[in-house]
C-alpha cells in the first residue's frame, strides 16, 4: 500500500460527489401543460433523492477506506522519521561523510573507497527518505482537506434533494392526494426518523408550520410524519388541522386523518379501501418510534406504545368518521 493511492481514491470520491451536484432538482408544482401530475413529480423527486443518498453512502464508505489509508500513511511517515533520525545520529557520531584522512588511515585505499561509497549511498537514501517524508506529509494534508470539502458538497446536494422530495410530498397532500393503492407490508419503506434532541428525546414543538391539507398549522414533527407517509406511498386524501375539536391533538397541529378512500372521506371502508387503511395503520405502528407516534386509531381500535391494539368504542357504528372506519387517525407526540 502507498500514500500515493490516496489521490486515485480521491478522484473516485470527487467524481461521485460531483455527480450529486449535477443531479437536477424538480419543482413540486405540476405543469398544467406538461401532462404530468404532482404524484409523478413526487415519484421523480423520490428517485433523485434515493440516487443521491446511494451515491453519498458510497462516498462515505470511500471516505472510511481513505481514512484507513491515511492512517497507514502516517505510520509510514513515523518509520521514515526513525530512519532519518538514525542515519543523522550515525553520521554525526562518525563525523559525517569520511574525508581523505579515512583513506590515509585505513591502510587500504580500496577499503576506504568502499566505506566512502557505502556512506554516500546511505546519505543519498537518507535524503530521498527525507523528501518522501515531506511529500507524504503535504499530500496527506491536501488529500484530507479535499476529501472533507467533497463530502460536504455531497451532503449539501443530498439535503437539497431531500428538501425537494419533501416539498413534492407536501404538494401531493395539498392537492387532495392521489388515487394510489398504497404499499403492502412486504413493500413498506422505513420512515426517516424525526429530529431528536440530546439523548434521543423528542423536543417540545408548537404549531409553527403551515398545514398543506388545510389553512391551519402543524408541528414540525407532525409535518414530518405526514411527508413520510406520503413518500412511503400512502397518498390518498388527508386532513390534519381542525380548530373546532374540543381537546385532542388536531387543534394543536399534532394529528392528521388519512382517508381510506380517494379524494375525500367516504363511508364504511370495504375491499381495497379497507386494505389501504389496514396497511397504513400497520405502517404507522411499524414506524412509531421513528415518527414519535402517540397513538393510532383505525376501525374501532386504538394502538398506543406499550399497550398495542385495544378496543375503541367510537360511536357504536353510527358514524364512519366517529368510529374511524373510513380513515386512520394519527396523533404525534
Amino acid at each position: 500500500m502507498s500514500v500515493h493511492r490516496l489521490s486515485r481514491r480521491l478522484i473516485a470520491v470527487t467524481i461521485m460527489a460531483c455527480g450529486l451536484v449535477l443531479i437536477p432538482t424538480h419543482t413540486a408544482v405540476a405543469d398544467p401543460d406538461g401532462g404530468h401530475s404532482v404524484g409523478e413529480d413526487l415519484d421523480k423527486a423520490i428517485e433523485d433523492y434515493i440516487e443521491a443518498e446511494d451515491k453519498l453512502d458510497q462516498a462515505e464508505k470511500s471516505q472510511d477506506e481513505i481514512k484507513e489509508e491515511i492512517s497507514y500513511g502516517k505510520k509510514k511517515i513515523k518509520e521514515l522519521k526513525v530512519q532519518v533520525a538514525e542515519f543523522a545520529e550515525s553520521a554525526y557520531a562518525n563525523g559525517g561523510i569520511p574525508s581523505a584522512s579515512v583513506v590515509l588511515s585505513s591502510g587500504s585505499p580500496e577499503k576506504a573507497v568502499g566505506q566512502m561509497s557505502i556512506v554516500n549511498y546511505l546519505g543519498d537514501q537518507s535524503a530521498k527518505a527525507l523528501q518522501d517524508l515531506i511529500d507524504a506529509k503535504d499530500e496527506l494534508k491536501s488529500e484530507q482537506e479535499a476529501l472533507e470539502d467533497e463530502i460536504k458538497s455531497a451532503e449539501n446536494a443530498t439535503k437539497k434533494l431531500e428538501d425537494a422530495r419533501d416539498a413534492a410530498a407536501r404538494q401531493v397532500a395539498a392537492n387532495g392526494g392521489e388515487s394510489v393503492p398504497g404499499p403492502s407490508p412486504g413493500d413498506f419503506r422505513k420512515a426517516d426518523p424525526a429530529p431528536r434532541g440530546p439523548g434521543g428525546s423528542l423536543p417540545s414543538e408548537g404549531c409553527s408550520v403551515d398545514d398543506p391539507t388545510t389553512s391551519g398549522c402543524l408541528t414540525p414533527r407532525t409535518e414530518h410524519a405526514l411527508n413520510q407517509a406520503v413518500i412511503a406511498g400512502f397518498q390518498r386524501y388527508v386532513s390534519c388541522y381542525r380548530s373546532t375539536e374540543d381537546g385532542g391533538e388536531h387543534p394543536r397541529g399534532q394529528a392528521c386523518d388519512f382517508s381510506s378512500d380517494v379524494g375525500s372521506f367516504g363511508g364504511y371502508a370495504q375491499g381495497e379501501a379497507k386494505t389501504y387503511g389496514d396497511n397504513l395503520a400497520a405502517w404507522f405502528v411499524e414506524n412509531a418510534d421513528a415518527l414519535g407516534v402517540k397513538y393510532v386509531i383505525w376501525f374501532n381500535q386504538i394502538w398506543q406504545p406499550g399497550s398495542g391494539w385495544t378496543s375503541y368504542p367510537g360511536c357504536g357504528g353510527s358514524s364512519p368518521s366517529c368510529d374511524h372506519t373510513n380513515h386512520v387517525h394519527l396523533s404525534i407526540l
